[in-house]
């Protein structure tokens, strides 16, 4: 019990588990909103947006413990989030586009996917999510 709290402790491991977390969390919304009726891109929005605003609010208040909510950190943070996200849009699809002819769909996105979560979490690390301090040392 000892090493799983130690292991919790450590940023690289609540932000693995907050994005499987979320992951299993778009893969229920798909299927709620199917069996409601919706047609599957209706249900796959729903569950894009629905898990992005999940996962920058766990990745802010538990992964790197941000608890920081005024507008002025705020604002800077979404935005940033927003950008990265549009970036790793982009990404992605130029990745599944350059491996089209060689790789399956589902094996270039989970490429694009693993590249991009390393990125991802060096940039909340140290740009979108840095503790105070830190902000203030650089500048």
């Amino acid at each position: 019990m000892k090493k799983l709290v130690e292991v919790s402790q450590r940023p690289g491991v609540r932000y693995l588990l907050i994005g499987g977390s979320v992951y299993l969390l778009e893969l229920l919304i798909i299927l709620i909103a199917q069996r409601a009726g919706a047609s599957d891109v209706v249900a796959v929005g729903i569950s894009f947006w629905l898990g992005l605003s999940v996962s920058f609010v766990l990745t802010k208040l538990v992964t790197f413990r941000d608890k920081r909510v005024h507008a002025r950190v705020l604002l800077p943070q979404i935005t940033a989030f927003a950008l990265l996200v549009l970036f790793n849009f982009g990404f992605t699809i130029l990745v599944v586009k350059f491996l089209s002819s060689s790789v399956s769909p589902t094996v270039s996105r989970t490429s694009a996917l693993a590249i991009t979560t390393i990125w991802n979490f060096y940039l909340y690390k140290t740009r979108i999510f840095r503790p105070i301090e830190q902000a203030v040392k650089t500048h």
